[in-house]
């Protein structure tokens, strides 16, 4: 069994954000001395599953790498990114507060958390490599599953700097890491930066050096977002008169009584949350919107506490979210409404349409005529050895001057245009072309090739007729190899021939 150095991984993982030894009673000597230039940050950790339990969280802060190697093997969970404020709730100093997003100092590493066993280890690995980012840097196995850590080469900090932009950022990497690990059951519901497994001694079982740098974590998550049509910051529109309260999914949720949830899956928190999020959004009194959901909460089969309840319409009115989130809704609506799945959801916002004037007179341009753009530009640059325009999806957005929402709308319409990717992970690399120039450059390649093999066989002719000119019977051979009008595979054949009958 392979022996890992926890202070190793523990150190690799947090970087420079806890202090190397404890500041008091620690084994090395003269460790005060020891880091003290830099602002440090804390964990939080838990002893066992069972102290997350009535709406709180009982454990302890960690402020040093010396304590948590220390306490790893008599802990369950940790908060591996770092928090810049932190607290108990008690003078007892026994539950702790202070873990919620907006007080993250640094995210240190992103976490996929898999809650079954149905998939190897050697499942998990191949589809971080065929269809994440690459090799997960540690493997955890847990009683019920595994969780899979991407760990950065140095952090992403976070601060309040336009409305939590990095923050925003982490959490759509997050986000992207969950779904391209769907086929092994990722859980993709799972906190993007809470409490995962404390690594000890005896959950371990992959360790390796891959990092990756926060830039090629954020590439790699836009060329998800391409694929996927969707934009990291959304683009304000125009808003419809009619009120997504009155919608007919909104109402279907509302009255939707058997929610429960379990692990891996959305339950009671999440829908009254996602609710919660659209009485806000709508600008209801936050008293109207509690009356409303705790009649809501009332009729379900398994109400969640009146505790929970507040601290769930406090979450959702604190000012930290724009509204619901589509994706959240349209699970919940196929999870716990029969028919969810027909209902088209809107959250308040349409595309206007009018009718088509001359481009010069548009702000938009049709995708008919982004197409031509494309095809134009890419007959402009492509060389003459290659068929493809190596680009990322935003260097030809810059270059044609076309939005990428745009241009994932052209590319599913268009019968004119190519796209592959070479490589896998963070190496790969978008070729574009468009059907004519890849045909074109298919019959180039043709006729280089039939003029070489030609070359060469004259070449080899010339040879064979100075060879075997004073051999007697050889002129028939030489007038019938003259006049070669058909295929070269014709010519050879006619020339195996004429010597086997020799």
């Amino acid at each position: 069994m392979t022996v890992f150095n926890l202070h190793q991984i523990i150190s690799s993982i947090t970087h420079n954000s806890l202090t190397t030894y404890r500041k008091r009673n620690s084994k090395v000597p003269n460790a005060a001395y020891a880091d003290t230039a830099d602002k440090k940050g804390a964990v939080f950790v838990v002893r066992k599953k069972e102290d997350f339990s009535n709406g709180r969280v009982k454990g302890y802060i960690v402020t040093s790498k010396e304590t948590l190697a220390a306490e790893a093997n008599r802990l369950t969970h940790w908060t591996p990114n770092t928090y810049q404020r932190f607290c108990y709730t008690d003078d007892t100093r026994t539950y702790i507060k202070g873990f919620e997003d907006a007080n993250l100092s640094q995210i240190n590493t992103f976490v996929v958390d898999i809650d079954t066993k149905r998939h190897s280890v050697n499942d998990i690995m191949l589809a971080c490599i065929d269809h994440s980012i690459g090799e997960p840097s540690m493997v955890l196995e847990t009683p019920n599953g595994y969780q899979v850590y991407f760990m950065l080469t140095e952090p992403i900090f976070i601060s309040n700097k336009n409305n939590f932009r990095s923050l925003v950022v982490a959490k759509r990497i997050a986000n992207n890491l969950k779904s391209s690990l769907s086929s092994v059951d990722a859980d993709i519901y799972c906190n993007d930066f809470g409490f995962f497994r404390m690594p000890n001694s005896s959950n371990i079982i992959w360790y390796s050096q891959a990092r990756y740098t926060p830039k090629e974590c954020i590439n790699w998550s836009m060329r998800q977002d391409d694929e996927e049509s969707r934009a990291l910051f959304a683009v304000p529109k125009k808003m419809t008169s009619q009120s997504v309260m009155d919608s007919e999914w909104f109402a279907a949720l509302l009255h939707a009584t058997d929610i429960k949830g379990q692990k891996g899956q959305i339950g009671r928190n999440n829908t009254l949350f996602t609710l919660a999020l659209v009485c806000y959004q709508e600008g209801m009194d936050k008293t109207r919107a509690y009356d409303l959901l705790d009649e809501f909460n009332s009729n379900l089969r398994y109400p969640l506490s009146v505790f929970d309840m507040r601290a769930t319409l406090n979450s959702a009115y604190c000012g930290k979210y724009n509204g619901a989130s589509r994706v959240y809704v349209e699970a919940l609506l196929e999870t716990y409404v029969v028919g969810g799945s027909d209902f088209t959801v809107s959250l308040g916002s349409t595309y206007w349409y009018k009718h088509k004037k001359e481009r010069k007179d548009r702000v938009r341009s049709h995708y008919e005529e982004w197409e031509q753009d494309i095809i134009d530009y890419l007959t402009d640059k492509q060389g003459a050895l290659e068929p493809f325009v190596w680009h990322t999806q935003k260097e030809l957005c810059a270059a044609v001057g076309i939005a990428q929402s745009s241009l994932n709308v052209v590319m599913k319409k268009s019968n004119k245009l190519l796209k592959t990717v070479v490589g896998r992970g963070c190496t790969a690399k978008t070729g574009w072309t468009t059907i004519g120039l890849f045909l074109t450059h298919i019959m180039r390649m043709h006729r280089a090739q039939s003029a070489a093999f030609k070359q060469g066989l004259d070449a080899l002719i010339h040879s064979y007729v100075v060879q075997l000119a004073p051999v007697a019977g050889y002129e028939s051979l030489r007038v019938i190899l003259s006049r070669r009008n058909g295929p070269p595979d014709e010519q050879l054949t006619m020339f195996a021939l004429h010597e086997a009958a020799s």
